[in-house]
């Protein structure tokens, strides 16, 4: 498998044989969950499960930025305290997540819980020159660094030239960035510098060397993290551990809206919460996964509504195959390959989900073609049906099963519509239709039989 890594611009080779380690920049906790933070997180749901559906063992680390400033003036402004906001705000990031089926990371640190592990590493740094005390806090010193701005491509001398001096006269350098600020405002912690708390950069760290290594595979995120937060990783990560980092830098995409920026401070988000209760988790997961994950991608409800049309072909096809009786043959097994081998390679070449989604619908769209035609049989269904399932799972798309008995109830309401419609009671077979309306069944008539089909209810349907 090849990733594009942000580091050497270069694709690199990841070793599948092996424990991938893979540490993934979760949010910080101070508001709801947004559509932008969701993409990110699918993004690396899907590599996840693609890797463990080869056999892969993946370890995957996310943490809570559960210490800001955000987060002091929320809790601020309601009165409250930052752990109650942070608590808050974790509990509802796992009840999004958990609905949007993404699978719980091997480890969610917090910063708070760190706190010992991130003193120590500043004291490193420290011994090591790479950072120094001042009256404001203690600042990483840029310039001892010479590799500065390697991941996001900037010149140390660029961004010198480009700062503004005078912001604050405690530091060598205004490039220098803390990694402890000294304060009295709660919450604080003692440190040998004095009270304080962490800077955001050295959370990660910090966290990430604890839980994956010096040098683990992959380092993930949003592009808008590239500078500064993984620039000063990169740089108080090794020059306190003396080895490279990470081996893939693998950055996601923003979401735009309306072509802007979507972000909190400008007000422009959607809520995860919002958009799971009026689009459910499948359509927001075939739109975050529409296209290439380092590219943008803009949020509209016209985009959405493509995706929920798709996913109709998708609840035919897997009804399709489940009633699917006839004895006929296709020798669809060839056929079937073929697509599996595209899905496949678009994930290895560049986790390439477009292409694969292309494959995947080619899939959707020769069964429905096939069942149209009268020529799905039983046993070309289930080759089909295991292909099907085999991509459902690592998408993170769900179709919600059914009890037997549920099952055998629509199916005894429709052999009565047909008895009725025979003896020609229009009004009550039409009656038996609306049931199966309010219960979102959907019939299909073929030439000598009808099926059916639940569809997913969507808020957002027009």
């Amino acid at each position: 498998m090849k990733i594009q890594d942000t580091l050497s611009n270069l694709e690199q080779k990841l070793d599948t044989t092996n424990k991938i380690k893979i540490y993934l920049c979760g949010v910080t906790v101070y508001d709801e969950s947004h559509i932008g933070h969701a993409r990110t997180i699918i993004v690396f749901d899907v590599l996840r499960k693609f890797l463990e559906s080869k056999g892969t063992e993946i370890e995957l680390v996310q943490n809570f930025t559960d210490v800001d400033d955000k987060i002091i003036n929320r809790a601020n402004s309601e009165n409250t305290t930052a752990e109650k906001i942070s608590s808050r705000y974790i509990e509802n990031y796992y009840r999004d997540f958990d609905k949007l089926n993404v699978k719980r990371a091997t480890n969610y640190p917090k910063a708070t819980e760190h706190i010992e592990d991130i003193i120590k590493f500043i004291e490193k740094l420290i011994e090591k020159q790479m950072a120094y005390p001042s009256k404001n806090g203690v600042y990483f010193s840029v310039s001892k660094f010479p590799e500065y701005g390697k991941l996001s491509k900037k010149k140390i001398d660029e961004l010198q030239s480009g700062s503004r001096i005078g912001i604050d006269e405690s530091k060598i350098d205004p490039l220098d960035f803390a990694v402890w600020k000294f304060s009295d405002v709660e919450p604080v912690w003692e440190s040998p510098w004095g009270k304080g708390r962490p800077g955001w950069h050295i959370e990660c760290s910090a966290m990430s060397v604890k839980y994956l290594g010096d040098n683990f595979d992959i380092h993930g995120g949003g592009r808008d993290l590239i500078f500064p937060h993984h620039e000063n990783e990169i740089a108080q990560s090794e020059a306190c551990t003396n080895s490279p980092f990470a081996k893939i830098w693998m950055h996601v995409g923003m979401v735009t809206i309306g072509g802007e920026k979507m972000s909190k401070s400008s007000g422009n988000t959607k809520s995860i919460k919002y958009v799971l209760e009026n689009w459910g988790s499948n359509i927001i997961r075939l739109f975050c996964l529409s296209g290439h994950y380092s590219k943008v991608i803009d949020y509209s409800e016209e985009m959405l509504n493509e995706n929920l049309t798709k996913w109709r072909q998708v609840e035919t096809c897997y009804y399709e195959l489940i009633h699917a009786t006839s004895e006929k043959q296709e020798e669809v097994a060839e056929n079937i390959k073929k697509i599996s081998i595209e899905f496949d390679n678009a994930l290895e070449d560049d986790f390439n989900t477009h292409l694969a989604l292309s494959a995947f619908f080619q899939l959707v769209k020769e069964t429905n073609r096939l069942a149209a035609e009268e020529k799905l049989g039983k046993s070309d269904s289930q080759i089909i049906k295991k292909e099907f399932e085999r991509m459902l799972i690592i998408l993170g798309l769900s179709i919600p099963e059914m009890t037997e008995d549920k099952k055998q109830e629509i199916d005894n309401l429709i052999s009565d519509r047909e008895k009725l419609r025979k003896e020609k009671q229009f009004e009550d077979a039409d009656k038996i239709r609306d049931k199966l309306n309010e219960m979102n069944i959907e019939l299909i008539d073929h030439k000598k039989r009808t099926i059916w089909m639940k569809k997913e209810k969507i808020k957002a349907e027009k």
